[in-house]
């Protein structure tokens, strides 16, 4: 199944305080490795994405999150605030972004859509956080035959406290782009895909781009890593 056949519906930044039917995922319940690392991104005060800490001062996200969904235009990173393990409204830290790195093959399109295969960017945090605070996840460049995948976001629909869908798996594979059978709302742009079925610490190997319809129904797209790549932007370039 190619990608080019799908429905893609980017996954747009959104104003905080929208009114919306919550998400069809469930609300975290107890805890899954790795989710101390997932936080809200606060774009300009008004608008959301997640991200996931994977060093104590490098957040990695969508790259469409840095771009105003109204007219198309880069924020300036630094009105972007990080907040990880933000549960009932608090969170373990909270710190402004500095500077942000896009992957170096992204162009962004207007209207919020995403360039899937590419959606991704690295946040420099004005101040690194303690890993005694918040343990960063750790990255993978590869899924491992029969993977089960987790995706934990903040959405419209739960703006304070993370959604979790586990489990879900791969159904199509085009190049650096997945689809998969996590369910996504509006707001998990960015949200990190975990490997959590592996007899090692569980990782990060994808991020949430796009939700999308596959044969009458709802699937996540999310971009690949790729170690080169993601050399370059955690040094910023």
């Amino acid at each position: 199944m190619r990608v080019a056949k799908l429905m893609l519906f980017a996954m747009a930044l959104l104003p905080l305080f929208s009114q919306s039917v919550p998400a069809t995922s469930k609300k975290l319940s107890g805890a899954i490795p790795g989710q101390a690392a997932v936080g809200r991104l606060v774009v300009s005060g008004r608008s959301m994405c997640t991200g996931v800490l994977v060093s104590p001062d490098l957040v990695l996200t969508a790259a469409h999150c840095l771009y105003d969904p109204a007219t198309g235009r880069r924020v300036n990173p630094q009105k972007i605030e990080f907040q990880p393990r933000l549960r009932h409204g608090r969170a373990s830290a909270v710190r402004q972004v500095a500077s942000a790195t896009e992957h170096p093959d992204y162009v962004h399109r207007r209207r919020g859509k995403a360039q899937v295969g590419y959606d991704l960017a690295m946040l420099k945090l004005a101040k690194p956080i303690s890993r005694q605070k918040v343990l960063p996840v750790e990255l993978d460049v590869g899924l491992a035959r029969g993977d089960m995948l987790a995706v934990l976001s903040y959405t419209m629909g739960s703006s304070k406290q993370p959604i979790l869908d586990y489990p879900c798996q791969v159904l199509a594979q085009e190049l650096d782009t997945l689809v998969m059978s996590c369910e996504v709302d509006f707001g998990a742009s960015g949200a990190p895909v975990l490997a959590l079925s592996r007899n090692k610490t569980p990782a990060a190997v994808s991020v949430v781009s796009a939700r999308a319809a596959m044969g009458g129904r709802n699937v996540s797209v999310s971009t690949t890593l790729d170690a080169k790549t993601l050399r370059g932007m955690m040094n910023g370039s």
